[in-house]
């Protein structure tokens, strides 16, 4: 269990974190989040893909979801550059690789309502609204996932209903006094009042859905 309690703010400094082993010997990973067991639970990790490195084929029960921070990724279903977003349903198989290398972003057993048959976009293709530059990523009626680019000194300020999730794609930004920088997570519980301060940085932001997940197995 790592950072379960979904009452309980938490913010995690990837850089002070040492890459753990996986269940492939080319694959390490950081995690942020882990409810239940290590290879099976709910999760959230920063994931390193050596050149070369596979995984044998294996399901994803509880879903599977992907955001391509460098390299290209790649399964049966294609090859997958920087920016690429996918969003796998319950009960998907494949056997990913990466020829390149590659680092990711994946969300693993984390996904309330009723998911779409599979998404793959291009994040980087986003569009300014309002003078911010985001991309919608997916929604339904409980949760919304974006990412956005804030400039230097933008500031946003908002108490989120369901809680918030983000992830610094780069760059730097304050979020509730702290400093965090290029691959930083952090997570509010559903209440709490959030300020990010930007200091010229991109994110990933998921709303409403941290008040759904489990904090037990």
């Amino acid at each position: 269990m790592l950072n379960a309690d979904m009452s309980i703010a938490a913010v995690v400094y990837s850089s002070a974190m040492d890459w753990q082993s996986s269940p492939s010997s080319t694959v390490s990973r950081k995690r942020f989040h882990l409810v239940g067991e290590a290879e099976s639970g709910q999760v959230t990790s920063l994931v390193q893909y050596d050149p070369g490195a596979s995984f044998p084929a294996h399901p994803h029960p509880g879903g599977e979801e992907i955001l391509v921070l460098s390299g290209v990724f790649s399964d049966e279903t294609g090859n997958w550059p920087i920016g690429s977003y996918l969003l796998n349903p319950a009960g998907f198989t494949h056997a990913p690789y990466s020829k390149a290398g590659c680092r990711l972003l994946v969300k693993l057993r984390q996904y309330p309502g009723v998911k779409p048959a599979r998404l793959a976009l291009d994040s980087l293709e986003a569009t300014a609204v309002d003078g911010v530059d985001c991309k919608l990523l997916y929604s339904n009626t409980i949760e919304k996932t974006v990412v956005t680019k804030l400039e230097e000194g933008q500031l946003i300020s908002k108490t989120f209903e369901g809680g918030c999730e983000g992830f610094v794609l780069a760059g730097n930004v304050n979020v509730n006094g702290a400093d965090l920088r290029q691959h930083d997570w952090f997570r509010f519980p559903d209440g709490d009042s959030v300020r990010l301060l930007s200091q010229g940085c991109s994110l990933y932001l998921k709303f409403g859905a941290v008040s759904q997940l489990s904090s037990h197995p």
